[in-house]
């Protein structure tokens, strides 16, 4: 039996796992989910001070109070920094991270930094906007997209401009390193975080390499296709 813990990205919540933890639970595994503050079912929680470590301790506590051990720690997007973040404090609980179509930072990295979003600054002014509205998905399906974008819901900039700290590279960890890309997600002139994640992955003989033919929202896209690809990486 596997321990799956999922997280989500930025504007989203634990629901968009929903149609990927019923196989794997079949399948004789142990899932969780965890909501990250201010975000998703979370949004009443919101405020300028949520920021990276607030994500980050969100999940650490999942693990820590519900005592999981030699987990598969997966990170979509904006959660990828978020389990970086986390190796901190429970790299001796993962047996194999996983990054979904996600961010894969270095030590000191920001969202803001690695995207060149410029979502925000590092520190909030008066009178500033503090919440940065969802962008456009694409969904396979539009009833799909019709349930998921009405759960989006706008992000702390906070999380978009702390840095992440790793104590070392990733490459020196004892668990496996998997990267899964999209590949049907455009590509900028410049590559973009997710495909410079991937090329490092596929350059990399630390790391595994997957791929599935859909757009970013993998989960909500192809739930199922995922889900047989953890079985099969597990």
């Amino acid at each position: 039996m596997a321990v799956f813990v999922l997280v989500h990205g930025a504007w989203g919540g634990a629901h968009g796992f929903r149609k990927v933890r019923g196989p794997l639970r079949a399948a004789g595994h142990e899932v969780f989910t965890p909501s990250l503050t201010g975000i998703g079912e979370r949004a009443h929680l919101t405020s300028p001070q949520v920021g990276l470590t607030t994500h980050i301790t969100d999940v650490v506590n999942t693990v820590e109070y519900e005592d999981l051990d030699d987990i598969v720690l997966l990170g979509f997007s904006y959660g990828g920094f978020v389990v970086t973040g986390a190796l901190e404090h429970i790299a001796e609980r993962v047996r194999h991270l996983v990054y979904l179509d996600a961010f894969v930072p270095d030590d000191g990295d920001t969202v803001d930094g690695v995207s060149g979003m410029a979502a925000g600054q590092a520190v909030i002014g008066l009178g500033r906007d503090w919440l940065v509205p969802p962008p456009s998905r694409e969904f396979d399906d539009p009833a799909e997209a019709a349930w998921a974008s009405a759960r989006r819901s706008p992000h702390p900039v906070g999380c978009f401009t702390e840095p992440v700290r790793l104590a070392r590279p990733l490459e020196d960890y004892p668990f496996t390193r998997t990267y899964i890309k999209a590949t049907e997600e455009p590509r900028s002139k410049s590559g973009g975080p997710f495909w410079a994640a991937a090329n490092r992955a596929k350059a990399s003989p630390t790391w595994r390499y997957r791929e599935i033919a859909t757009s970013h929202m993998v989960a909500s896209n192809q739930p199922a296709e995922l889900a047989r690809l953890l079985l099969e990486l597990t």
